[in-house]
């Protein structure tokens, strides 16, 4: 093939380049524009604030203010104006791969200052990479390595060139690598000098990276405080202060808002939304890349039996669920994969609601009698939305074909932290929220190399049909190509029913009408770097 170079160079000036990056004008600079303090009450408490431990999405909206990845994506467009964001340079000024496309070389940044005050430079980036791939180095993080191993599936080594050029080479071609570097909980740049001097703990409790805001402090149940980072290399955040407050009640939420105690809430009550509107509040919402859904236990004796993953299929009424109970807040899923994704289809419907149907299956399963089972699911979480609410029409829509749900919640933290270990025999399914603008997401959550315990597959779905495609897909050079594969892999996988989506998420968040340039892109996190409070 062709040599491919992928450089990103600074062809324009700094000034546009970190408005791409931060979605910020020098217009936005002066006035009434700076200062002031902005709170979020979010949907359940925070996990540890190391990015590279982190988990889910309430976290990593957190942690993504201060640190930085090499490759950053572009947020300052809503989803409306882009269904995938543009990759951007952030710490890497510019990138290229080679002809075989195994080997990546990042030309870094001058000039930037961890928040502890230290370099960075080529020597931190290999420092981070070998803390989630070399067990063999001092500071290697086994829970870090875990949950950002899908990242590195393809890493064979990283070399130092000079102070502000780095290699990392693949074993082999992986045309979403740069993608994946972008996305959350990858390779966010953490401080080498504070983990070898407090150690690979120490990152989760005081956050150092090279972000536009920094760590000031944490009250367990109470609010985690950001403060603006003065010495920041790139365009400066306008807002002082942010403080993310945990209200896991959504009604508490909403009364937080109207009482002036927060500026911006997630995940409102959908029937209390009109309502809102009407007393002044807007409601930001987009299509970002989530999908609501269950996963089947491979362990399980019923779960087993792919006519019976194919009848809870039909027995659920996505429809109902999205605009009865969410008051159309979601759109109806019938594919695992996500929205804004390059391979993502709404024209696949897989399983529309159909109990007749799900009913005869469960008779050639010869369980026309019914079972009993459990679902597991969380109280409260990211992008969970009413979990509990949701989780209950299941049950009901279930009873209906004669399956008998327990449902066995837990809170957020609790919940996500045990999902990677997979689940015990007698439990028949559990439930996330997940999804990636990247097609690699079909690798993340079906491929047997990411099973439970430790992986993303925490039904422990395997296929090495499904395998093969989706390595197929991941190595492809040609991207049409990868693209009818990923398409493939997914309708085996649905065929195969190993999931059952439920409805995908439209993200809605109220604002106080004072707050400007809070923009939701196509993904689950967003930047505070551009927001003001108008005086």
């Amino acid at each position: 093939m062709k040599k491919k170079n992928l450089i990103i160079s600074l062809l324009l000036s700094l000034v546009m380049i970190l408005s791409a990056c931060t979605g910020t004008s020098s217009e936005k600079s002066g006035g009434s524009k700076k200062g002031g303090e902005l709170i979020i009450g979010m949907e359940s408490e925070a996990d540890v604030l190391d990015p590279h431990r982190a988990g889910g999405w309430v976290t990593m909206r957190i942690t993504n203010q201060m640190f930085e990845p090499l490759i950053g994506e572009d947020l300052s467009k809503s989803s409306k104006e882009e269904s995938v964001p543009e990759l951007v340079p952030v710490l890497a000024k510019s990138w290229e791969v080679s002809e075989d496309g195994k080997t990546y070389t990042f030309h870094l940044r001058e000039g930037v200052k961890f928040h502890d005050g230290t370099d960075f430079n080529a020597e931190a980036v290999d420092f981070n990479i070998k803390r989630l791939t070399d067990k063999k180095f001092e500071y290697y993080d086994e829970i870090g390595a875990g949950r950002t191993f899908r990242t590195w599936k393809f890493f064979e080594s990283s070399e130092v060139v000079d102070e502000k050029t780095i290699n990392i080479h693949l074993s082999s071609p992986f045309s979403e690598f740069p993608r994946m570097l972008a996305q959350i909980n990858s390779l966010q740049i953490v401080s080498p000098e504070a983990i070898i001097k407090n150690g690979n703990d120490s990152m989760g409790e005081n956050p150092v990276g090279t972000g536009p805001f920094k760590f000031s402090e944490r009250k367990r149940g109470e609010n985690i405080t950001l403060v603006k980072n003065e010495e920041y290399w790139g365009e400066k955040a306008l807002l002082d202060k942010v403080i993310f407050r945990p209200l896991s009640d959504s009604a508490s939420r909403v009364l937080a808002i109207q009482n002036d105690e927060v500026d911006i809430i997630a995940v409102p009550p959908p029937d209390s939304i009109e309502n809102l509107k009407d007393q002044g509040y807007e409601v930001v919402s987009g299509t970002p890349p989530h999908v609501w859904y269950l996963t089947f236990n491979f362990d399980n004796k019923y779960m087993k039996d792919q006519k019976v993953r194919q009848a809870i299929n039909y027995a659920i009424n996505r429809e109902g669920i999205a605009n009865e109970l969410l008051k159309g807040t979601v759109n109806p899923a019938y594919t695992i994969q996500s929205p804004g994704a390059a391979n993502y289809s709404a024209d696949n419907k897989w399983y529309e609601y159909n109990p007749e149907k799900a009913k005869e299956l469960l008779k050639e399963a010869g369980l026309e009698n019914g079972f009993k089972t459990t679902l597991q699911t969380s109280v409260d979480g990211s992008g969970q939305l009413l979990p509990v609410d949701i989780a209950e029409w299941i049950q009901r829509d279930l009873k209906e074909i004669g399956i008998e749900v327990k449902l066995d919640t837990q809170e957020w933290i609790t919940y996500y932290s045990g999902y990677s270990d997979g689940m015990a025999s007698d439990v028949g399914m559990n439930q996330m929220s997940s999804g990636r603008t990247s097609p690699y997401f079909l690798s993340m959550v079906a491929h047997s190399e990411f099973v439970a315990p430790g992986g993303f597959n925490s039904g422990k779905y395997v296929n090495p049909s499904v395998d093969k495609l989706l390595d197929q897909a991941s190595t492809s050079t040609d991207e049409s190509k990868a693209l009818e594969l990923w398409k493939e892999a997914e309708a085996m996988i649905m065929e195969d029913a190993a999931f059952a989506p439920i409805v995908n998420d439209s993200a809605p968040y109220v604002v106080n009408s004072r707050v400007k340039g809070f923009v939701i892109p196509s993904e689950e996190w967003y930047t505070l770097a551009p927001v003001y409070i108008e005086n």
